[in-house]
């Protein structure tokens, strides 16, 4: 498909499905460590040192490399950047740690683990910080590569039209929505990930954004 797909009421109301399934709703639990997620989103960092400051958890790992959606944005790294990002909001430099070797989920899992094994640091609960759309991802991954961990996911409190009028480009927010959908239904098969449930709209939501167009962050053939 050529040129980008429409931000038509149709295609939006789909989207909003698809966004409202992300989102797994936990309550905010104090839990023994947060691990903020990189990505694209600096927000991430901000509502993670939020959370620290009300005493939610005693450190944060932060996680992540650059990729192609990133490395112009945040050269440092992502989990460098974020760090920065959350010790300008007051979260002590102590409290931090940061992995910052991941390109994918796995590797996240993977590598935090080992920063807190090699600080010394025994974690039973966690809450995973990261972008509203990867919460039910992040969970499901979790759940398969670390069970033995309880996590609880959060991501900044914003509803779909405030969090898309918040980047520039709404189009790839939602083909990155769309990806992390598909890889939600997909991963389980392929022993990444954890089943999760949903809803016929929820597919019905999937098929009909890919096909409008929303699809440049769709799993490679």
């Amino acid at each position: 498909m050529t040129g980008k797909p429409e931000l038509n009421e149709e295609n939006l109301r789909h989207a909003r499905v698809a966004w409202d399934y992300h989102l797994m709703n936990h309550p905010r639990r104090p839990c023994d460590i947060a691990i903020g997620l990189g990505g694209c989103d600096p927000a991430v960092a901000l509502y993670a040192a939020e959370l620290y400051r009300q005493g939610l958890f005693p450190r944060i790992v932060f996680t992540g490399t650059t990729s192609g959606a990133t490395a112009h944005l945040l050269p440092e790294g992502e989990a460098v950047a974020f760090r920065a990002l959350a010790v300008e909001s007051g979260v002590p430099e102590a409290a931090v740690l940061v992995e910052q070797r991941a390109t994918n989920t796995g590797q996240n899992i993977q590598y935090s683990r080992e920063v807190l094994d090699k600080a010394g640091v025994t974690v039973r609960t966690a809450m995973l910080i990261c972008m509203p759309y990867m919460e039910r991802r992040a969970y499901a991954a979790w759940s398969r590569q670390w069970p033995e961990l309880e996590v609880v996911c959060a991501s900044q409190p914003i509803t779909f039209d405030e969090y898309l009028a918040s980047f520039d480009d709404p189009h790839l927010v939602i083909d990155y929505m769309v990806g992390d959908l598909q890889r939600v239904i997909e991963y389980p098969r392929l022993g990444f990930a954890i089943e999760q449930d949903a809803a016929e709209d929820v597919h019905t939501a999937l098929k009909h954004l890919i096909t409008a167009g929303f699809d440049s962050a769709l799993l490679k053939p």
